[in-house]
């Protein structure tokens, strides 16, 4: 009997999910955890990912006095916090900025999209420019989930990546950083494809069939004991280990219903997730919550390509930038955000939870400007631009309703506190009680520090 079949004879419904993605993410073995600080407050965090570039003059950094090719076509308007303004189209989000902490001065160099992530998801550059994903520094959720973090059956490190009908183009899957790099396999995300906002969204349907008892289901875990061990001594390779991890935890799942129910969205009230908005990307975040809710230390929440335009996709506005801001993008974002610090402030969880609002680079300064690097942009569109753009974070933490640095006049360049990716993965570290000194070894033993930067002193509670 192969894995596949067996998994299958198992009737684990995982709509949505490839196994081999599934329950990556815990190593089983009895690892000594790094060093480790007091923890912050921050006991989980959620990653908003807007990934293509949003443009930093039509969102969080509006400049109304540039000339009119600079500032574009919207208007600011004013937010609860005196002196803060921001896009008109993210009126939820204004009522709510006293909760956030705007970084209007990120910066680094790389306007290659799948490269460029693997800054702001590690706060590290490549090792080399043409490294393999397996080569990557490994992300967030990964260090979390080495460290020993996250208890019980739920993977600690889960990472939305919803697909949508019609073939819509993936390029998020080919992003550097979004997983273990080389921690190996036994640390990568629990991948999830499924599109929430579906009526027969089911992520894993882990409750056993009727027609399968507790007892037939130990004896499928004790027959794939015993080909495991026939099979040991033929291939120790790091990736059968990590599937074996995996298939254990899959049986752990299955024992443990109430675990299974976090990926259950229909027991939220409908009300609630309208208010994060019944879209592909709104019940993505609502997913997000209900994970974190439920144990698991961090959720990576990547914007989907949404199918609707083959002209503009993702954040990644060369043409279309204005209508599709307007139309299909803040509109969304402004819900989903807001909403999420709602849900997490009326649940008590929002002092614990870090959220973390970013894509990996911003947008030319001048509309219809085209760079070196980047990939043209039309009359009505923004080129890529990784000089200056703005990172927002809220939650376990950081402080609310401040802004930390600032960009010049055309939102060109840093014009106070330049704050690069590795400063932001220092911020999130510390937020979780990780120190950015904190030693992590690879497979072949070698030591390597967790971070290059500093905390953001400014935005800390």
């Amino acid at each position: 009997m192969g894995r596949r079949e067996f998994l299958r004879a198992g009737s684990l419904g995982l709509f949505g999910l490839g196994l081999p993605h599934l329950f990556q993410g815990q190593n089983l073995a009895a690892n000594k955890p790094a060093k480790l600080v007091p923890r912050g407050k921050a006991k989980a965090c959620i990653i908003l990912f807007m990934w293509g570039g949003p443009a930093q003059q039509d969102t969080w950094d509006m400049k109304p006095d540039a000339p009119v090719e600079y500032r574009g076509e919207f208007k600011p308007i004013g937010t609860n916090v005196p002196g803060i303004q921001i896009c008109e189209h993210l009126p939820l989000l204004a009522r709510m900025t006293d909760k956030l902490a705007l970084i209007r001065s990120m910066t680094h160099g790389d306007v290659n999209h799948t490269k460029s992530t693997h800054f702001l998801l590690t706060g590290r550059d490549l090792p080399r420019p043409d490294a393999t994903l397996p080569e990557d520094w490994p992300s967030y959720g990964a260090v979390l989930a080495r460290l020993g973090r996250g208890q019980g059956p739920l993977p600690p490190f889960v990472s939305m990546m919803p697909k949508v009908p019609d073939g819509a183009p993936r390029f998020v899957e080919e992003s550097h950083g979004q997983g273990a790099g080389w921690l190996g396999p036994l640390y990568q995300p629990m991948r999830i494809d499924a599109d929430a906002s579906l009526p027969d969204y089911r992520v894993a349907e882990l409750n056993l069939r009727s027609d399968i008892g507790s007892e037939r289901t130990e004896q499928r875990r004790n027959l794939l004991k015993d080909l495991d061990d026939q099979r040991r001594l033929l291939d120790q390779h790091a990736q059968t280990q990590a599937m074996n991890a995996h298939y254990q935890r899959a049986f752990s799942l299955l024992a443990a219903p109430n675990s299974a129910e976090a990926f259950n969205l229909t027991r939220e009230p409908l009300a609630l997730r309208e208010r994060y908005g019944m879209n592909i990307h709104g019940q993505s975040v609502l997913q997000a919550r209900r994970l974190v809710e439920a144990g698991v230390p961090l959720v990576t929440v990547f914007w989907p390509n949404d199918g609707i335009t083959n002209v503009s996709v993702y954040w990644d506005t060369h043409n279309r930038n204005f209508i599709d801001l307007k139309t299909r993008l803040c509109p969304v974002t402004d819900l989903a955000f807001s909403a999420l610090l709602e849900d997490l402030e009326q649940r008590g969880l929002l002092d614990e939870t870090l959220v973390v609002w970013t894509g990996e680079m911003g947008r030319t300064p001048r509309v219809g400007q085209s760079v070196p690097g980047g990939a043209g942009a039309g009359r009505d569109g923004r080129d890529h631009w990784a000089k200056v753009f703005t990172t927002v974070l809220a939650g376990g933490g950081i402080k609310g309703g401040v802004v930390h640095g600032s960009s010049d006049r055309f939102a060109a360049y840093p014009a106070k506190n330049p704050t690069t990716p590795a400063d932001l993965a220092a911020t999130i570290y510390h937020c979780l009680g990780v120190e950015s000194e904190t030693v992590i070894r690879d497979r072949l033993n070698k030591p390597n520090v967790l971070c290059e930067g500093k905390p953001i002193a400014a935005i800390l509670c």
